[in-house]
Order: C-alpha cells, then structure tokens, then sequence
C-alpha cells in the first residue's frame, strides 16, 4: 500500500528525514512512532504530497507521492491533528461539500458515524472543541470507505473519554482499510497496530511486526547466588551481549531488557556468565517501555 525507499528531506540544513526506507503491508494497521521531532509528519506530509522529497522516492497506491492524482485521494482518507476546516460552516454543510469529491461516499455509514462519535450536525465547526474537531476530521475521513486512511498524531490533546470514543470509531469502522498511523501516544496503538517503525531524528531504528516485537523484547531480573568470587564490578563485565540493554545491578539483583529473549537459552546463557543463578524472573514489556528504552539507547549510541 506504501513503499518508501531512501527517502530524504531537509528544509534549508536541517534534515528532517534521512535515508528512510519502509512498507507498509495491504490490510495493516501500521504505526510509525516516536519522539516529537523525529520527523513522522514531515514523512507523511510526503506521502500526501504536501511537500516534496529532497532525495528518494515515495509511493502510495502504487503511484508516485509527487504523482497523486484525484483518482487516487478518492481513496486516501486523511486525519490530522492541525487540519484547516471551514469554521462558519456547520458540521452537516461541510459533510454536504464533501460529499460530491466521492463517488463511493456512503450516506447512511456516515448518520452511523455521526450518531457514534455524538457529533451535532447543526453545531458550527468554530464552536467545536478540539476533541470534536478530531472527531470531525474521522467523520469526513471514513464515509467513503477510503482504502488507505492516514492519521497524523491524531490523539494530540485530547481527553481519554474522546480518546476512547475516537478509537471506538475508527476500530467498528476499520474493514478492509489500511491504516498508516503516526504517534507518540504509544499507550493508544498498543492493541491496535499489527506493525510499527520506529523513528528518531529522522533515522528508521527499525520496522517489524508487533507480535515479533512484543515477543523478542522482555525486562529480566536474574537473583544471583552469593559466593566469595562475585562482586558487583564483574557483575557488569563487558562480556555481557549487546542485546542486553539498561544492565545494572542492586546488591546480587542483576537486571537487564533483552531484546532477543528466548525462553530456552536465557538461563543457559546466564549461568555462563555469571555462575550459579538462584531466580529469572523475565517479564513481557509494553510499547511504551521498549520505545523509551530503545530511544536511550540510539541516544547513547548502543543499540544492538
């Protein structure tokens, strides 16, 4: 549904995007997450065609981003959390000058949408809270049952009762969509997303499935047996593998997030570097803490 191959922007010497390069699989719910400023929305302001790529190319649909044609922004359903709306037109009259862009444009799914998301037709857009906005901005997105549907830090400000009536939306709505999403609210794709790519300053750190992710990534504490031979300093001995990450020690507690667990040689691997071990308590991680912990360790130069 999406290519992107070494993709590049910059923005006089700043480089928002560099080398970037990821799909994005047909029927996917695909998350790109990170820190403010890592360059998500300038990726898909590429995407859309809003801006331009500096260096490297950028397909939607199988079509060119630079290329898009009406034929197909028919298909593509957009959400963003800046997104410019007619503020003296109602919500019904702004719903009615859509309509006409979209011959696939669905009536009835969107008084279903309405009625969902508890959006007043005859309210003016200028008198929408921010929340209603983003609500909004899903009710004009989804009537035409996009193939494609883009959402840009949707979750930005609002509150978790909005949050959970956005998502409740979006998910009954969902079907055969593809759905690029980009956030740093990990909390409210954890669930949702079935892939994700992770960014920061502009670099892809890396993309894959999220239940190859969630599986690979685990928080280990190990209880070590005491001996005359073990102290805290070879605790910590550089010999330990670089897919060990935050590796630190209180008292004969060692503990560490590896990010290639596999349940049957971690405690091998263990005892094989640092003697006899009494407990391993090694315990599934959310999205949340394995992006803080990636994002320190592509900080401290240490990723494995």
């Amino acid at each position: 549904m999406i290519r992107i191959n070494k993709l590049c922007k910059k923005f006089g010497h700043h480089e928002a995007v560099r080398d970037l390069s990821f799909s994005v699989p047909e029927g996917s719910a695909f998350a790109l997450i990170g820190a403010n400023g890592a360059g998500k929305t300038t990726t898909i302001k590429v995407l859309m065609n809003i801006v331009e790529p500096t260096r490297g190319t950028a397909e939607v649909l199988g079509v060119d981003s630079r290329k898009i044609s009406p034929r197909e922004l028919g298909q593509i359903g957009y959400v963003s959390e800046n997104q410019d709306m007619p503020e003296k037109l109602t919500v019904e009259e702004f719903l009615a000058y859509l309509r006409p862009f979209y011959p696939t444009w669905d009536t009835e799914l969107e008084k279903s949408i309405l009625n969902q998301l508890r959006l007043p037709p005859e309210r003016k857009i200028c008198d929408l809270s921010h929340g209603m906005r983003m609500k909004m901005s899903l009710a004009c997105a989804l009537p035409f049952r996009p193939k494609l549907l883009v959402l840009d830090e949707p979750f930005s400000g609002l509150d978790p009762l909005v949050r959970d009536e956005f998502m409740e939306g979006l998910l009954q709505q969902a079907g055969e969509m593809t759905i690029l999403i980009s956030s740093h609210e990990l909390g409210e794709i954890d669930g949702v997303a079935t892939h994700v790519a992770f960014l920061d300053e502009g670099r892809l750190l890396f993309e894959e499935s999220m239940s190859d992710l969630v599986a690979r990534f685990r928080e280990v504490h190990v209880t070590l047996e005491r001996n005359g031979t073990q102290n805290r300093n070879e605790l910590v001995a550089p010999a330990f593998p670089k897919c060990w990450l935050r590796v630190r020690t209180v008292g004969n507690v060692l503990s560490f997030v590896d990010t290639q667990f596999s349940e049957g040689d971690v405690g091998e691997r263990l005892r094989a570097l640092v003697g006899n071990v009494r407990t391993v308590d090694a315990q599934p991680m959310a999205l949340r803490s394995i992006f803080t912990t990636l994002a320190r360790a592509a900080r401290e130069g240490a990723l494995p």
